[in-house]
């Protein structure tokens, strides 16, 4: 997948390619990533921006705030059995790769303390918010960039929703989005109303061919026992060094016992582009792939449905492994 986006005006343009390349740079992504938000900067006080022009808005971004909201303290407050240590284990000679082979080695991975048979359904506590092109290639805009894909963003009922997988899943109405499909691709059902009193909205019925068959209701409880929700890594020198890292943590909804955690990490910088950072095409560890991808649509279900397992769980993870 190739993106290209010219600015105009400033005689800058934003290539963003479909790899990470094997680049050698002398300075950190870090180091990079300033140097290129100082020359938009420069460019921006230089010239008189018309009211259609987006180039400067990537000066607007800021880093993430990972406690900016209820769930998100809920994702950082969650004691895990495993936390990562305070020393990374860093040291000032290692270079970014260096950095990020030993974080793979050292911390990253599936930790699964506890497996649930034949679950029928299960609670987005946390849903993702899709990025845009400008904060996936800034260095701090986004809080987990190893566990986005435009996927969980933009339909994550799609993926989870299936015959082979859960009946149904659950996130909370206030946290209701609209997709970017039109409406003559959804059930009537994405345009109703929200029942008086209701908390949730609950998707089910798709089968796996027409999106139409998936629809939503409201309700004022629950039905999930369990559900999942994410947080980002935060600690000195990784992101210096266009390295991020994330944790995907599912949970007991009745006691909050943390029945596994993914802990991975994502690695970018040397990209052709403004800012040197893509991360939809950062190397990752853990990866999850077939054809040699490093993240895919199922980017969540690889390891939530080894925790949850549904009744299908064997066809489902064949689907996976097939490519289908």
């Amino acid at each position: 997948m190739r993106f290209i986006r010219m600015i105009a005006g400033f005689g800058l343009s934003l290539v963003l390619v479909g790899s990470s390349g094997c680049v050698s740079f002398a300075e950190t992504p870090g180091e990079h990533f300033a140097k290129a938000m100082k020359r938009l900067a420069e460019n921006c006080t230089r010239h008189v921006q018309k009211p259609t022009d987006s180039a400067c808005d990537p000066l607007k971004l800021k880093p993430a705030d990972p406690l900016a909201t209820e769930e998100g303290r809920f994702a950082h407050s969650i004691q895990i059995p495993n936390p990562v240590p305070a020393d990374s284990g860093y040291k000032p000679s290692m270079t970014s790769e260096q950095y990020f082979e030993h974080l793979c080695k050292t911390e990253a991975g599936e930790f699964i303390y506890k497996t649930v048979e034949n679950v029928e359904g299960l609670y987005m506590m946390r849903p993702r918010k899709e990025a845009t092109d400008y904060e996936l290639e800034h260095l701090y805009a986004l809080e987990d960039p190893y566990g986005y894909t435009y996927g969980e963003a933009t339909g994550i009922e799609f993926l989870f929703v299936k015959p082979t997988r859960y009946e149904f899943l659950e996130m909370s109405l206030s946290n209701a989005r609209q997709l970017r499909w039109g409406k003559q691709s959804l059930n009537p059902s994405y345009d109703a109303t929200p029942v008086t009193g209701s908390k949730y909205e609950r998707y089910s019925g798709y089968d796996a061919r027409k999106t139409k068959t998936m629809s939503k209701e409201f309700d004022e409880r629950l039905k999930s026992q369990f559900g999942f929700t994410w947080r980002g890594i935060q600690r000195p020198h990784d992101r210096e060094l266009g390295i991020a890292g994330g944790e995907l943590i599912v949970l007991d909804l009745q006691t909050n016992e943390v029945l596994g955690v993914r802990r991975g990490y994502i690695r970018s910088g040397g990209m052709n582009n403004l800012t040197g950072i893509w991360w939809m095409t950062g190397r990752t560890c853990p990866t999850y792939n077939y054809r040699h991808r490093n993240k895919d649509f199922d980017f969540s279900y690889w390891f939530i449905g080894k925790v949850l397992k549904t009744k299908n769980y064997e066809q489902s993870f064949k689907e996976l492994t097939d490519g289908n």
